[in-house]
């Protein structure tokens, strides 16, 4: 709760504005990551407990299974792809906020490659060459989004709920095709079977 009441980008401001020496890719990593975990940290406790409580685990653990196995075969499995959606979402987020402090100048140093940095010194020149400020916006912009729903394609393919629906689905298609496929040889047999 105390790393929540602390706005992530303000503390890296400080942060890199005392270590403005040594201003690099790590250190503001290290400085946007610190204060950036807890939305995760949050989510994966509330989705554990959440499946803690469910009856396969309780069914797990009442065949004696042990707890380390029921959180690496049940436990893990079924929560970790609420995590994952807010792992690249956070990710998403820190190349905003490093991009934002690159461009209010207490991120990596401006001979560094940067959106930030790019944005930045587009500024002077947007009256005579706005694609210079236009084109790292959007690439900025689309690679945020990339990651968002990259978050969701991984979501999507790791959930169990997804892939048993799948699984329905493909089950009702293959009924679908039996049925298609049904003869009226098929149907005078099953008759006669019905019938027995």
């Amino acid at each position: 709760d105390i790393f929540f009441s602390i706005p992530y980008i303000l503390a890296a401001v400080v942060i890199m504005s005392v270590l403005s020496q040594y201003a690099n890719v790590w250190v503001i990593s290290l400085a946007i990551g610190i204060f950036a975990w807890p939305a995760t940290a949050r989510v994966l406790r509330a989705e554990i407990l959440r499946v803690k409580n469910s009856d396969y685990v309780m069914a797990a653990t009442a065949l004696g299974v042990s707890k380390f196995r029921v959180l690496l075969r049940h436990v893990l499995p079924n929560s970790i792809a609420p995590v994952i959606v807010i792992t690249t979402i956070s990710l998403a987020s820190a190349i905003v906020a490093e991009a934002t402090l690159s461009f209010l100048g207490v991120g990596l140093p401006s001979s560094t490659m940067s959106w930030g940095n790019d944005i930045s010194a587009a500024q002077t020149d947007l009256r005579t060459a706005p694609q210079v400020l236009i084109l790292p916006s959007i690439a900025l912009s689309i690679t945020v989004l990339s990651f968002i729903m990259l978050g969701e394609v991984i979501r999507d393919a790791l959930d169990p709920s997804i892939l048993h629906q799948i699984g329905d689905l493909l089950d009702q298609a293959r009924l679908v095709d039996l049925v298609r496929n049904f003869r009226d040889d098929d149907a005078l047999a099953l008759g006669a079977f019905i019938r027995l």
